[in-house]
Protein backbone atom coordinates (compact mmCIF):
# COMPACT_ATOMS: atom_id res chain seq x y z
CA UNK A 1 0.00 0.00 0.00
CA UNK A 2 1.48 3.21 -1.17
CA UNK A 3 2.36 6.05 1.40
CA UNK A 4 -0.39 8.50 0.84
CA UNK A 5 -3.51 5.84 0.39
CA UNK A 6 -2.07 4.72 4.19
CA UNK A 7 -2.24 8.45 5.35
CA UNK A 8 -5.69 9.19 3.98
CA UNK A 9 -6.83 5.82 5.69
CA UNK A 10 -5.61 6.66 8.81
CA UNK A 11 -6.95 10.21 8.45
CA UNK A 12 -10.30 8.30 7.52
CA UNK A 13 -10.35 6.70 10.80
CA UNK A 14 -10.34 9.68 12.55
CA UNK A 15 -12.91 11.37 11.34
CA UNK A 16 -14.70 7.99 11.23
CA UNK A 17 -14.32 7.60 15.30
CA UNK A 18 -15.13 11.40 16.27
CA UNK A 19 -17.96 13.42 17.79
CA UNK A 20 -18.66 14.85 14.52
CA UNK A 21 -21.00 13.05 11.95
CA UNK A 22 -19.85 13.05 8.10
CA UNK A 23 -21.90 11.36 4.83
CA UNK A 24 -19.52 10.03 2.46
CA UNK A 25 -19.21 12.58 0.56
CA UNK A 26 -18.42 14.69 3.46
CA UNK A 27 -15.62 12.28 3.77
CA UNK A 28 -14.57 12.34 0.12
CA UNK A 29 -14.20 16.26 0.21
CA UNK A 30 -12.28 16.09 3.47
CA UNK A 31 -10.00 13.23 2.47
CA UNK A 32 -9.64 14.99 -1.42
CA UNK A 33 -10.46 12.13 -2.94
CA UNK A 34 -14.04 10.45 -4.70
CA UNK A 35 -17.07 9.08 -2.79
CA UNK A 36 -16.19 5.67 -4.54
CA UNK A 37 -12.69 6.05 -2.78
CA UNK A 38 -14.51 6.45 0.60
CA UNK A 39 -16.67 3.00 -0.15
CA UNK A 40 -13.99 1.40 -1.06
CA UNK A 41 -11.57 2.07 2.05
CA UNK A 42 -14.98 1.56 4.77
CA UNK A 43 -14.58 -2.24 2.83
CA UNK A 44 -11.08 -2.08 3.53
CA UNK A 45 -11.90 -1.52 7.33
CA UNK A 46 -14.61 -4.55 6.97
CA UNK A 47 -11.98 -6.66 6.05
CA UNK A 48 -9.68 -5.61 8.66
CA UNK A 49 -12.29 -6.62 10.97
CA UNK A 50 -13.78 -3.36 12.06
CA UNK A 51 -17.47 -2.77 12.85
CA UNK A 52 -18.70 0.00 10.46
CA UNK A 53 -22.25 1.42 11.30
CA UNK A 54 -24.47 3.43 8.74
CA UNK A 55 -26.30 6.05 10.64
CA UNK A 56 -29.53 8.15 9.82
CA UNK A 57 -28.30 10.69 6.83
CA UNK A 58 -25.84 8.62 4.93
CA UNK A 59 -22.64 8.71 7.78
CA UNK A 60 -20.85 6.01 8.67
CA UNK A 61 -18.99 5.32 11.69
CA UNK A 62 -16.52 3.14 12.99
CA UNK A 63 -17.29 0.74 15.82
CA UNK A 64 -15.44 1.58 19.05
CA UNK A 65 -16.32 -2.40 20.03
CA UNK A 66 -14.54 -3.20 17.09
CA UNK A 67 -11.63 -5.66 17.89
CA UNK A 68 -8.66 -3.95 18.02
CA UNK A 69 -9.75 -0.38 18.40
CA UNK A 70 -8.98 -0.36 22.51
CA UNK A 71 -5.61 -2.43 21.52
CA UNK A 72 -4.68 0.70 19.24
CA UNK A 73 -5.81 3.53 21.49
CA UNK A 74 -4.22 2.11 24.62
CA UNK A 75 -1.29 2.06 22.90
CA UNK A 76 -0.61 6.34 21.99
CA UNK A 77 -1.71 9.26 24.57
CA UNK A 78 -0.46 12.35 24.61
CA UNK A 79 0.66 15.24 27.06
CA UNK A 80 2.35 18.28 26.41
CA UNK A 81 5.64 16.92 28.21
CA UNK A 82 6.47 14.67 26.12
CA UNK A 83 5.24 16.70 23.48
CA UNK A 84 7.70 19.39 23.45
CA UNK A 85 10.28 16.65 23.35
CA UNK A 86 9.50 15.05 20.29
CA UNK A 87 9.17 18.35 18.68
CA UNK A 88 12.49 19.60 20.12
CA UNK A 89 14.23 16.60 18.53
CA UNK A 90 11.88 17.20 15.68
CA UNK A 91 13.09 20.75 15.29
CA UNK A 92 16.87 19.37 15.33
CA UNK A 93 16.50 17.77 11.84
CA UNK A 94 17.67 19.94 9.24
CA UNK A 95 15.14 21.83 7.28
CA UNK A 96 15.94 20.73 4.06
CA UNK A 97 15.54 17.59 5.66
CA UNK A 98 12.15 15.76 4.13
CA UNK A 99 11.89 13.74 7.47
CA UNK A 100 11.15 16.64 9.24
CA UNK A 101 8.39 17.49 6.99
CA UNK A 102 7.19 14.38 7.12
CA UNK A 103 6.75 13.59 10.54
CA UNK A 104 5.40 17.09 10.83
CA UNK A 105 2.81 16.31 8.60
CA UNK A 106 1.64 12.60 9.52
CA UNK A 107 1.83 13.91 13.74
CA UNK A 108 -0.79 16.84 12.50
CA UNK A 109 -2.63 14.58 10.41
CA UNK A 110 -3.51 11.70 12.27
CA UNK A 111 -3.83 13.42 16.18
CA UNK A 112 -5.74 16.54 16.29
CA UNK A 113 -4.11 17.18 19.30
CA UNK A 114 -2.16 20.08 20.97
CA UNK A 115 0.57 17.50 22.44
CA UNK A 116 2.04 15.10 20.16
CA UNK A 117 3.63 12.07 21.68
CA UNK A 118 4.05 8.43 22.84
CA UNK A 119 3.40 7.91 26.00
CA UNK A 120 2.40 4.26 26.70
CA UNK A 121 0.67 3.64 29.12
CA UNK A 122 1.38 -0.02 30.75
CA UNK A 123 -0.20 -2.87 33.40
CA UNK A 124 -2.99 -2.24 35.27
CA UNK A 125 -3.64 1.12 34.78
CA UNK A 126 -3.90 1.10 30.74
CA UNK A 127 -7.73 0.13 30.56
CA UNK A 128 -9.04 2.41 33.32
CA UNK A 129 -7.20 5.27 30.87
CA UNK A 130 -8.16 4.10 27.92
CA UNK A 131 -11.84 4.25 29.57
CA UNK A 132 -11.28 7.79 30.24
CA UNK A 133 -9.88 8.98 27.64
CA UNK A 134 -12.61 7.72 25.69
CA UNK A 135 -15.34 8.98 27.80
CA UNK A 136 -13.53 12.58 27.41
CA UNK A 137 -13.67 12.23 23.95
CA UNK A 138 -17.44 11.24 23.89
CA UNK A 139 -18.11 13.83 26.68
CA UNK A 140 -19.66 10.64 28.60
CA UNK A 141 -20.08 10.72 32.61
CA UNK A 142 -18.55 7.72 34.64
CA UNK A 143 -18.17 5.81 37.50
CA UNK A 144 -15.03 5.35 39.49
CA UNK A 145 -15.44 1.44 40.92
CA UNK A 146 -13.92 1.47 44.30
CA UNK A 147 -11.72 4.59 44.45
CA UNK A 148 -9.55 4.44 47.36
CA UNK A 149 -9.54 8.03 48.15
CA UNK A 150 -6.39 9.26 50.45
CA UNK A 151 -8.27 11.59 52.27
CA UNK A 152 -11.11 10.16 53.72
CA UNK A 153 -9.65 6.49 53.80
CA UNK A 154 -12.82 5.27 51.90
CA UNK A 155 -13.32 2.97 48.97
CA UNK A 156 -16.18 3.95 47.22
CA UNK A 157 -17.80 4.70 43.86
CA UNK A 158 -17.53 7.84 42.35
CA UNK A 159 -19.78 9.08 39.46
CA UNK A 160 -17.92 12.07 37.60
CA UNK A 161 -17.59 13.79 34.55
CA UNK A 162 -13.99 13.69 33.36
CA UNK A 163 -12.28 16.05 31.04
CA UNK A 164 -8.47 16.62 31.16
CA UNK A 165 -5.53 14.54 32.48
CA UNK A 166 -2.36 15.83 33.92
CA UNK A 167 0.97 15.07 33.26
CA UNK A 168 1.31 11.09 32.28
CA UNK A 169 -2.21 10.52 33.15
CA UNK A 170 -1.47 10.32 36.66
CA UNK A 171 -4.40 11.88 37.62
CA UNK A 172 -7.66 12.47 35.79
CA UNK A 173 -9.77 15.69 36.50
CA UNK A 174 -13.23 15.33 37.05
CA UNK A 175 -16.34 17.40 37.85
CA UNK A 176 -18.16 15.54 40.41
CA UNK A 177 -21.93 16.30 40.52
CA UNK A 178 -22.66 14.80 44.34
CA UNK A 179 -20.14 16.89 45.94
CA UNK A 180 -20.49 20.03 43.26
CA UNK A 181 -16.68 20.20 43.03
CA UNK A 182 -13.91 19.90 40.45
CA UNK A 183 -11.35 17.37 41.90
CA UNK A 184 -8.46 15.52 41.11
CA UNK A 185 -8.34 11.83 41.41
CA UNK A 186 -5.23 9.44 41.34
CA UNK A 187 -5.95 6.84 38.15
CA UNK A 188 -3.35 4.16 40.22
CA UNK A 189 -6.38 4.43 42.90
CA UNK A 190 -9.08 3.35 40.54
CA UNK A 191 -10.49 0.04 40.51
CA UNK A 192 -12.38 0.16 37.65
CA UNK A 193 -14.07 2.50 35.37
CA UNK A 194 -17.62 2.04 33.82
CA UNK A 195 -18.88 3.99 30.84
CA UNK A 196 -22.05 5.66 31.19
CA UNK A 197 -25.02 6.50 28.66
CA UNK A 198 -25.38 9.63 30.32
CA UNK A 199 -23.60 12.69 28.38
CA UNK A 200 -21.76 15.45 30.31
CA UNK A 201 -24.47 17.64 32.05
CA UNK A 202 -22.08 20.30 33.64
CA UNK A 203 -19.43 21.39 30.70
CA UNK A 204 -19.35 24.95 31.92
CA UNK A 205 -18.39 23.85 35.58
CA UNK A 206 -15.37 21.73 34.05
CA UNK A 207 -12.10 23.62 35.60
CA UNK A 208 -8.88 22.07 35.16
CA UNK A 209 -6.77 24.01 37.36
CA UNK A 210 -2.97 24.82 36.86
CA UNK A 211 -0.82 22.61 35.92
CA UNK A 212 2.96 24.24 36.72
CA UNK A 213 6.09 22.85 35.29
CA UNK A 214 7.43 21.03 38.18
CA UNK A 215 3.97 18.82 37.54
CA UNK A 216 2.01 20.10 40.90
CA UNK A 217 -1.31 21.19 40.06
CA UNK A 218 -3.99 23.64 41.62
CA UNK A 219 -6.17 26.68 41.23
CA UNK A 220 -3.61 29.40 42.07
CA UNK A 221 -0.59 30.64 40.17
CA UNK A 222 2.10 32.44 41.83
CA UNK A 223 5.21 34.08 40.30
CA UNK A 224 8.95 33.34 41.17
CA UNK A 225 11.75 34.40 39.42
CA UNK A 226 15.31 32.30 40.09
CA UNK A 227 18.63 33.13 39.05
CA UNK A 228 20.63 29.61 37.66
CA UNK A 229 24.13 28.67 37.55
CA UNK A 230 24.87 26.22 35.02
CA UNK A 231 24.14 22.72 37.07
CA UNK A 232 20.42 23.72 37.97
CA UNK A 233 19.84 24.74 34.56
CA UNK A 234 20.45 21.71 33.25
CA UNK A 235 18.98 19.60 36.11
CA UNK A 236 16.19 21.38 35.77
CA UNK A 237 15.81 21.04 32.15
CA UNK A 238 16.29 17.38 32.43
CA UNK A 239 14.05 16.62 35.11
CA UNK A 240 11.61 18.97 34.05
CA UNK A 241 11.36 19.23 30.25
CA UNK A 242 8.80 22.40 29.62
CA UNK A 243 10.97 24.64 32.40
CA UNK A 244 12.65 25.13 28.97
CA UNK A 245 9.79 27.87 27.95
CA UNK A 246 10.61 29.83 30.62
CA UNK A 247 14.28 30.29 30.88
CA UNK A 248 15.83 32.92 29.33
CA UNK A 249 19.79 32.93 29.44
CA UNK A 250 21.99 35.94 31.41
CA UNK A 251 25.27 35.18 30.05
CA UNK A 252 28.23 33.74 31.59
CA UNK A 253 26.89 30.86 32.10
CA UNK A 254 23.43 32.04 33.76
CA UNK A 255 20.18 31.69 33.28
CA UNK A 256 16.47 33.04 34.38
CA UNK A 257 13.46 31.01 35.45
CA UNK A 258 10.34 33.03 35.28
CA UNK A 259 7.86 30.99 35.73
CA UNK A 260 4.14 30.16 37.44
CA UNK A 261 3.82 27.72 40.35
CA UNK A 262 0.47 26.56 41.47
CA UNK A 263 2.45 26.20 44.99
CA UNK A 264 6.14 26.14 46.07
CA UNK A 265 5.75 22.26 46.97
CA UNK A 266 7.73 21.64 43.65
CA UNK A 267 9.85 24.41 43.23
CA UNK A 268 10.88 24.17 46.44
CA UNK A 269 11.77 20.92 46.70
CA UNK A 270 14.36 21.69 43.51
CA UNK A 271 15.84 24.77 45.13
CA UNK A 272 16.57 23.90 48.62
CA UNK A 273 18.98 21.01 46.75
CA UNK A 274 20.42 23.21 44.83
CA UNK A 275 21.07 26.05 46.57
CA UNK A 276 24.75 26.97 45.90
CA UNK A 277 23.57 27.11 42.61
CA UNK A 278 20.45 29.25 42.55
CA UNK A 279 19.64 32.99 43.31
CA UNK A 280 16.20 33.70 43.77
CA UNK A 281 15.44 36.84 42.32
CA UNK A 282 12.12 39.83 43.42
CA UNK A 283 10.34 36.35 44.75
CA UNK A 284 9.76 37.69 48.68
CA UNK A 285 7.05 35.22 49.32
CA UNK A 286 8.86 32.13 48.28
CA UNK A 287 12.05 33.28 49.66
CA UNK A 288 10.25 33.31 53.06
CA UNK A 289 8.96 30.03 52.46
CA UNK A 290 12.83 28.90 51.39
CA UNK A 291 13.08 30.55 54.59
CA UNK A 292 10.80 28.74 56.76
CA UNK A 293 11.92 25.22 55.31
CA UNK A 294 15.53 25.66 56.07
CA UNK A 295 14.45 26.72 59.50
CA UNK A 296 12.59 23.36 60.06
CA UNK A 297 15.16 21.22 58.68
CA UNK A 298 18.11 22.63 60.57
CA UNK A 299 15.44 22.32 63.99
CA UNK A 300 15.04 18.58 62.86
CA UNK A 301 18.35 17.85 62.76
CA UNK A 302 19.07 19.94 66.29
CA UNK A 303 21.40 22.49 64.44
CA UNK A 304 22.01 25.79 65.95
Amino acid sequence: MDQPKVERLLLLMKLMTGNVNYTVNDLAERLGTTYRSIYRYIETFKDAGFVVHKLDGGVYKLGKESPYFKDISQLVHFTDEEAHIVNRLIDGLDDTNMLKHNLRKKLTTVYDCTAVANCIVRGSNAQNVNRLVEAITDRRQVVLKGYASSHTGVVRDRRVEPFAFTTNYVQVWCYEPESGMTKLFKTARIGSVELMDDAWEYAEKHNSGYVDIFRMTGFEQHRVRLELGMLARNLLVEEYPLSERDITPLGDGRWLLDTEVCNYVGIGRFVVGLMDDIRIVDSPAFESYIADNVRNILHRLNVQ
